[in-house]
């Protein structure tokens, strides 16, 4: 009998696969929510589109034809007027997964 037989085996923890977000270059998370929650959305012939919220003091654009955002390296732009306070711009990277951007303008929503 040697000394490794006496030992317990090693238990590693179980790890599950973890999908990651990846940027697929889509608006569709981002459009179902917006729809979800009563935004008026617009899309353009350039396959952008321009979302208020209902109170229209938000603004989310999908900008992939926006030849201006492309040289800023953005394609999605948020931007908030609040009912006080100053107005501010989020904008988002071509590499930023639309899931995130969703996720960012659904906790938008609930602190309004």
């Amino acid at each position: 009998m040697n000394a490794s037989s006496l030992l317990p085996a090693v238990v590693g923890p179980v790890v599950e696969e973890h999908r990651w977000l990846s940027s697929d270059h889509c608006a569709g998370p981002v459009l179902d929510l917006l729809h979800a929650l009563g935004w008026i959305v617009v899309d353009t012939p350039e396959a952008n589109f321009h979302a208020t919220s209902p109170d229209g003091r938000a603004y989310v654009g999908w900008l992939p034809e926006d030849p201006a955002a492309w040289q800023r390296d953005i394609v999605w732009q948020v931007r908030v007027q609040p009912a006080e306070g100053d107005p501010w711009v989020q904008e988002f990277g071509i590499n930023t997964p639309a899931e995130a951007v969703a996720g960012f303008v659904a906790a938008l929503h609930a602190r309004r």
